[in-house]
């Protein structure tokens, strides 16, 4: 489980495919702190370490449905990845709880700045059935966007918008999206469980 507070914008020094799958290798500042099949968010996407060579880096491993459901197979050498690693239960939940289960991609369709900050219009595409199940923003709503946790804004049937703050834009991947970049979401899950019970 993680909270969307990203802990680093790391970069994606290597990329390697084999069959349906893409290893991963990522140059991280808390790798000595990491061990073998520890799980670590990568844009969101909750991914197991599985190797750690000892040169400031280790890989992760993605399959094939993972590559289908996010954005991580469009990463490449020089991508900057936001990273979290999972929650210490003992410690503050800063963001809201994220599985790191990505629901679906959505694209950047708007960047609007505004005394200071951005604002950054998402449209993502979802089926109805799957709205119903709670695939869905509300108003003042909490949202995971690239393993981000953020407030919805302006929240309609296929958009939303988020507020980014500066800090946020310097320190995480927020700051390499432009118009047209594919982003990974995550909908609340207090909400699919809200949808369910509604449902039943």
């Amino acid at each position: 489980m993680f909270s969307g507070i990203v802990e680093e914008a790391a970069k994606v020094v290597k990329v390697v495919k084999e069959g349906g799958n893409v290893h991963l290798t990522v140059r991280s500042g808390f790798v000595d702190e990491l061990r073998i099949d520890q799980s670590v968010a990568h844009n969101g996407v909750c991914l197991t370490v599985v190797a750690l060579p000892g040169d400031g880096t280790y890989t992760v491993t993605a399959i094939d449905e993972t590559l289908k459901r996010s954005n991580l197979g469009l990463l490449h050498e020089g991508s900057r990845v936001n990273l979290e690693r999972c929650m210490v239960m003992n410690g503050r939940l800063d963001g809201h709880i994220v599985q790191g289960h990505v629901d679906c991609t959505a694209e950047c369709v708007g960047i609007e700045e505004v005394e200071g900050s951005r604002y950054f219009k998402f449209r993502y595409d979802v089926a109805k059935e799957m709205i119903r199940k709670g695939y869905v923003t509300v108003e003042k709503g909490s949202v995971c966007v690239n393993g981000v946790s953020l407030t919805v804004c302006d929240s309609e049937a296929d958009t939303f918008r988020v507020a980014i703050i500066p800090y946020t834009f310097d320190h995480t991947n927020f700051g390499d999206i432009k118009v047209g970049t594919i982003v990974n979401i995550e909908f609340d899950i207090i909400g699919k469980y809200i949808s369910r019970m509604m449902g039943e």
